[in-house]
């Protein structure tokens, strides 16, 4: 059978990539996704050899070199595939050998999602610990010298002349209030790691409703909240008032971002709840868990910070601490969970999953 290749048009409605090979493994088709996947044209491609196309090619040459000898119909495997200068794509690779002198070769690549979600919340959990270990260090190191800058300010202005007092006690009050500022960041720094983990019987949804009641009372016009709750999900066994904070964190920062929405009467915050089944959560697997999403319509995250916002001190606004997320993400690790956050213009979804009895 021969195949032309106007005949493969249809494959560019696939989401999956396709790749068409020749005898010498050089690509003579790539649809739309291919070239999406592989971030390079049609045109970039073509007449390349497959090796080519990966640092570590030499794999799917070999295997290239089994479906043109027909060693097998088909062959399905995951593999990481390097590429200068950009992220390894993790992929699920389907090579399928053609009854077709001329593309005797076809090779379907498919993200794969789940090791992409279990390397980024790797990756979380470890900055996470890391975040942690900076911020008791930091803040220990800021602490201790605080209390001298602050003594010695107040010793100071003890020990002015009257004649000066008013003159120099602007400035001596000025290092005492932002001493007092500055220790206050340090106690909300280390706060997570103070106070001990008091467990409960916990229902999600007074949770919500705690925090829905908080934002209202801040922002009694122009924003509205919309309550989707699943009244099957079960209690669990946590920290209420950890769990608590670690929602309210998210809800005011989704709620100060909706500022010219609540200005103009169209701003909506949402909670939903779920139960997520076969869930994995560090790399362990709970047959469900409690699937919350707070969802805004708001101008969305910035881009450049996306990647960044658990991060201390990392804010979206101005005049922002950059800890509520820090903390809120702390909390939710700390009952075994995580949070992940999809946002664009319109639209952004901060999901927490803690995993259910």
């Amino acid at each position: 059978m021969k195949t032309s290749l106007t005949s493969l048009d249809g494959l560019d409605l696939l989401s999956s990539a396709v790749i068409i090979l020749d005898d010498e493994s050089r690509v003579t088709y790539a649809n739309a996704a291919a070239e999406n996947l592989l971030e390079s044209s049609f045109k970039t491609l073509a007449s390349r050899k497959l090796e080519e196309l990966f640092l570590n090619g030499d794999g799917l040459a070999e295997i290239f070199r089994e479906a043109v000898e027909h060693r097998f119909a088909d062959k399905r495997l995951d593999l990481t595939l390097e590429r200068i200068g950009r992220e390894p794509l993790q992929v699920h690779v389907i090579v399928t050998a053609l009854d077709n002198r001329d593309m005797p070769v076809l090779i379907e690549l498919r993200e794969n999602v789940q090791q992409l979600k279990l390397d980024r919340e790797e990756r979380l959990l470890d900055q996470s610990q890391a975040n942690k270990e900076l911020i008791r260090n930091l803040a220990h190191e800021i602490k201790n010298p605080l209390g001298g800058i602050r003594g010695a300010a107040q010793l100071l202005e003890f020990e002015l002349p009257e004649r000066q007092l008013k003159e120099l006690r602007e400035y001596t009050q000025v290092i005492i209030k932002e001493a007092d500022r500055l220790q206050t960041l340090v106690d909300r720094l280390l706060a997570p790691h103070r106070r001990p983990h008091i467990v409960g019987d916990v229902n999600i949804h007074e949770v919500c409703e705690r925090v829905r009641s908080l934002i209202v009372a801040e922002f009694p016009n122009g924003l509205a909240i919309k309550r989707d709750y699943d009244l099957s999900v079960p209690e669990f066994r946590g920290d209420k008032e950890q769990l608590i904070q670690a929602v309210l964190n998210i809800t005011h920062n989704a709620a100060q971002a909706l500022s010219e929405r609540i200005g103009t009467g169209d701003a909506l915050l949402t909670f939903q709840t779920r139960v997520a089944r076969q869930v994995t959560l560090a790399k362990v697997r709970y047959r469900l868990a409690l699937d919350l999403h707070i969802i805004d319509n708001g101008p969305g995250i910035p881009p450049e910070i996306q990647d960044r916002i658990f991060y201390p001190l990392v804010s979206g606004r101005d005049g922002g601490s950059g800890l509520g997320l820090t903390l809120a993400q702390t909390f939710v690790q700390q009952h075994m969970g995580v949070i992940e956050c999809e946002s664009r213009p319109g639209y952004t979804d901060f999901r927490i999953l803690i995993p259910l009895p």
